[in-house]
């Protein structure tokens, strides 16, 4: 398949051209906090962004967030015309299209070095924002292999990872290293702590998405006003089925999209950016007693509104995402 090279609106390439600019200047300045301008720069960038979307799509890195969007690029393919390539990325569907949406999906990582606020999440609260959470054991395991197999030197260094080539085994990554569990949890409560003040808000969690896919996407969707048919959603869903999103990423199909969807090495499957998608599944990595610190730390840590280590018979409220009884 020949792939389409889909070209930035000026105002994300002029951004792009100012961090470029920022950090290569920064270079020049002896004694100057290199690390510092670029998260600067990337937070100057992505509040430009927020500020046009008409949603945001916030995630922990590793949370499931690339599965949901080529759920929801599959639907606006099927829905408007697109080829299979055509991977939501900002606004390049809202240039084909302007029924599409301008999303930003975002980590929330840089946003405070620009803005200065601290773990507020005051940018989002008039902003419509789904939060997608996963439980953060998984999501700790995942950034484990993401750092050991794919993640580049510079971003290691930039988002106060082990240093590239670190001896670091599964287990200290993320029971004792400042990038594992802890770190998570942490991101977690701080959103935890903002959700009330956020007016228009979507919780989804990967768990849920994974048990019940056409029907959360369907109320994604219908969050973001689409009105999606049953067999566009069916659609979207299988093209983003484990088996189809792996061989999208050993052909390559989105490697224009402005998403790093291809593998670190093709002969390890820890290398891929669909590597497992197992819920649970941090339980393979560790023994009884390692488990039961991690539930433990779970429990006595991470805010209960997101239902992780929560008593039987809790889940989280689709719009507030406060706790609710389930049946």
């Amino acid at each position: 398949m020949r792939a389409i090279i889909e070209a930035p609106v000026p105002i994300m390439l002029v951004d792009r051209l100012i961090r470029h600019a920022t950090v290569g200047a920064a270079f020049l300045v002896p004694g100057l906090d290199r690390r510092a301008v670029e998260r600067r720069a990337r937070g100057r960038e992505e509040a430009r962004k927020l500020a046009r979307a008409d949603f945001a799509v916030v995630s922990y890195g590793k949370s499931g967030r690339t599965w949901l969007n080529v759920m929801l690029s599959r639907f606006f393919q099927v829905r408007f015309g697109l080829p299979e390539h055509s991977l939501l990325f900002f606004d390049n569907l809202h240039r084909k299209n302007p029924a599409i949406p301008t999303v930003l999906l975002t980590h929330d990582n840089y946003l405070r070095d620009f803005l200065g606020t601290g773990a507020s999440k005051a940018a989002f609260y008039d902003k419509p924002t789904l939060l997608l959470v996963r439980h953060p054991a998984d999501v700790a395991v995942s950034q484990y292999f993401q750092w050991r197999y794919r993640m580049r030197p510079h971003k290691k260094n930039l988002n106060d990872y082990p240093p590239h080539g670190a001896a670091v085994s599964v287990g200290d990554f993320v029971l004792r290293e400042r990038a594992g569990l802890a770190k998570v949890v942490a991101f977690m409560n701080e959103w935890a702590a903002e959700l009330p003040r956020l007016r228009r808000l979507l919780v989804l969690r990967y768990e849920d998405l994974r048990s019940q896919p056409e029907r959360r996407l369907a109320e994604v969707l219908g969050w973001m006003g689409m009105s999606p048919t049953p067999e566009e959603v069916r659609q979207a869903v299988a093209f983003a089925s484990f088996e189809n999103m792996k061989r999208l990423e050993q052909r390559g199909v989105f490697r224009w999209s402005g998403v790093s969807m291809r593998p670190g090495d093709r002969a390890n499957p820890d290398s891929y950016k669909t590597r497992r998608a197992k819920v649970g599944g941090y339980r393979d990595y560790f023994d009884d007693q390692e488990v039961r610190s991690i539930d433990d730390y779970v429990r006595a840590n991470l805010d209960p509104v997101f239902g992780y280590g929560a008593p039987p018979g809790l889940a989280v409220a689709p719009e507030r995402g406060r706790p609710v009884a389930v049946g």
